[in-house]
């Protein structure tokens, strides 16, 4: 087997994430300092684990919790300008993988926020050219190992949740007597679809139409207005 330390492995199953052994024995003998986890019913697309998120380039990972409205209506048009080095690597059928690919044609390993704008953007021109209203729906996130993106936006500008913990050294000052908060790393930071607790002053909402960056050192919120790009297809 060939080893690839520079990229992130993945692990995908079509069986519930509560009743797989295999999940459970690996997560208690694996360690990493950024992973992603993605529990979702399928929308659409085949249940088969060519189609389970999160996606794979080289370094990048990719995952989406939402939807493509009418796929079937836009997909001939959204693959035809993936570029053709990189159709070969599409194993799957599902919306997401689609969306990745046309980010990763459109520049996501230079510059991740315009490449996913470019790729909504492109979206929405072609649902337009279809009559598909309210084509993109749902959260993304990706990483090149070292950065999250984690993008918010639909295009009926009401989308699916998105929260982000609040930074470790806060969460200590406010609960001092939580050994939870005093055994994880300082920089340790969550980004989630729904809040997995209730506890208060832990879970902030990231706001409509935004784009949020987590790195090693930093974290920051911009505003997100996907575009199409100036050569909508190949």
């Amino acid at each position: 087997m060939v080893r690839r330390p520079d990229t992130p492995g993945v692990f995908h199953s079509t069986e519930p994430a509560w009743n797989d052994s295999n999940l459970r024995e690996l997560a208690g003998h694996i360690s990493s300092p950024l992973f992603f986890t993605h529990i979702r019913a399928a929308i659409g697309s085949a249940v088969q684990q060519t189609n389970c998120h999160p996606f794979r380039h080289d370094r990048w990972l990719f995952m989406h919790n939402g939807y493509l409205n009418e796929f079937a209506t836009v997909k001939r048009d959204l693959v035809l300008a993936i570029d053709p080095s990189l159709y070969p690597e599409i194993r799957g059928q599902a919306d997401t993988e689609v969306l990745f690919f046309l980010a990763l044609t459109l520049g996501l390993e230079n510059d991740p926020p315009a490449a996913v704008e470019q790729a909504i953007g492109l979206v929405e021109a072609v649902a337009a050219r279809h009559g598909v209203p309210n084509p993109f729906q749902g959260t993304i996130a990706t990483t090149d190992g070292e950065t999250i993106w984690a993008f918010r936006y639909s295009s009926e500008r009401n989308s699916r949740s998105l929260f982000y913990t609040t930074d470790v050294p806060t969460l200590r000052k406010l609960y001092p007597g939580r050994q939870l908060f005093q055994e994880v790393s300082e920089n340790a930071r969550l980004i989630v679809s729904e809040p997995l607790g209730d506890v208060a002053g832990v879970w902030n909402e990231v706001p409509e139409s935004q784009c949020g960056i987590v790195g090693p050192d930093h974290a920051e919120m911009r505003p997100f207005q996907p575009k199409a790009p100036a050569t909508p297809s190949r």
